[in-house]
């Protein structure tokens, strides 16, 4: 064992429970450091489980990663592909593809006696992934969709629904607009909220062959292809595969094919979830700041009481580096002990939000209706090796102090 460690050890531990000067510094200090450190792990769990849930909610609507018509634009009527089973089947073989569906949109005005709501029609098919909608299933059940019958039942969004006084098990007419004005009939089965007001108030679900009905679309013609990944890191490198498998490729009727993912379907949103990590460094950088600073001053007042004992050291022939190490061991044992409190407070305290919703958002401005909390273990453990670096750091030119003290001058002061 080191002598600078064994010294500091023993110092700190045996000056427990004793009367010292510095008492009230050390304890700001460890709190300094317990408080920052709580407030960091609540600001990365919150920010990380905000992107986490907008994230979800607009891919839950989008997918991934589309295939659309070149010549579409960003409207919901869109020009037609032809789908081939063979592009398909490489698409699903690409690692890190989930799952694979085709899809037809198609705007419409869904309209009651009393009232009237523009909506897009999103036909799907049996191969649907269901999951997204499921988990957030307000009441009634999912549409069924077979291969045998053209269904006629819906799933509305309770935002429509209560617009247009609608429940589960009502009928109400869709009316399409195209050269004449053509309606269907529909029966909502089901009424769901993901709290993503401009996706809810618009999307309606259904079957796509009601879109290639009043399209007149061929049984293998769609809106696009949707491409769920497992992992979104890898968006953009899934993303360049599919671009690639498609570029130069056409279908039967000559139409080329556009690859797009969710972030570039999206800008607006996705920048703005960008924006969130700025604040999180602004937030990360005060912090470390304030406790640096709490660190320092308990570490200068740590020395200037024991400045008998660091005359001493040097009259018996220690260096000014060898003290130094003394009482950086000193500030490191404080260090930890304020990270270990500061890591129960900040994981219990996300522990409480995750399971119980303590703290409610407005789900019109937030997406969400609670704050919502991811704790990334990898993240988490470089934020306590960064902040326990950093703070042994801010100490290193403090220290210094040790070397102005004169053990000549100390020992006539006794």
């Amino acid at each position: 064992m080191k002598l600078e460690f064994f010294i500091a050890k023993r110092l700190y531990f045996t000056d427990k429970g004793k009367e010292r000067v510095s008492i009230p510094a050390v304890r700001v200090a460890i709190a300094g450091i317990a408080v920052g450190l709580a407030v960091m792990i609540l600001t990365i769990a919150i920010v990380l489980g905000f992107k986490k849930e907008v994230s979800e909610k607009a891919i839950g609507f989008g997918a991934h990663i589309q295939v659309v018509n070149f010549d579409s634009n960003n409207t919901y009527e869109m020009q037609p592909i032809i789908v081939d089973s063979s592009l398909v089947e490489k698409i699903k073989g690409f690692e890190g593809v989930r799952h694979v569906q085709c899809y037809a949109t198609k705007p419409c005005i869904l309209k009651t006696q009393e009232d009237f709501e523009g909506v897009v029609l999103k036909g799907i098919g049996t191969d649907f992934d269901w999951d997204f909608f499921a988990r957030n299933m307000v009441k009634g059940q999912l549409p069924t969709i077979n291969d045998s019958t053209i269904s006629r039942e819906i799933l509305i969004s309770e935002i429509t629904a209560k617009a247009l006084k609608l429940d589960v098990g009502d009928a109400v007419f869709a009316y399409f607009v195209q050269d004449d004005i053509r309606a269907r009939k529909f029966q909502i089965c089901g009424i769901y909220n993901t709290d993503f007001s401009e996706y809810d108030k618009l999307i309606i679900i259904g079957d796509n062959r009601q879109v290639q009905q009043l399209n007149q679309w061929r049984k293998n013609q769609y809106s696009g292809i949707e491409i769920l990944i497992d992992d979104f890191k890898h968006l953009d490198a899934i993303g360049d595969q599919v671009y690639f498998a498609t570029a130069n490729r056409f279908d039967e009727e000559g139409n080329s094919y556009y690859t797009r993912t969710i972030k570039e379907s999206n800008p607006q949103l996705f920048s703005w979830l960008r924006l969130l990590d700025m604040n999180v460094w602004v937030i990360i950088v005060l912090m470390l700041a304030v406790a640096g600073f709490n660190m320092i001053s308990g570490l200068l007042i740590l020395i200037l009481e024991k400045i008998n004992f660091i005359g001493t050291m040097k009259a018996l022939g220690s260096s000014n580096k060898s003290i130094r190490k003394i009482f950086m061991w000193q500030a490191t044992f404080l260090i930890t002990k304020g990270m270990i409190i500061g890591n129960l407070i900040g994981i219990m305290l996300c522990a409480l939000q995750y399971y119980f919703h303590i703290i409610p958002l407005d789900a019109s401005a937030y997406y969400v209706s609670y704050v919502p909390i991811y704790l990334n273990w990898t993240y988490w453990l470089l934020l306590n090796i960064g902040t326990w670096c950093i703070s042994v750091l801010m100490l290193i030119g403090p220290s210094h102090i040790v070397t102005k003290i004169s053990p000549a001058k100390v020992m006539r002061y006794e």
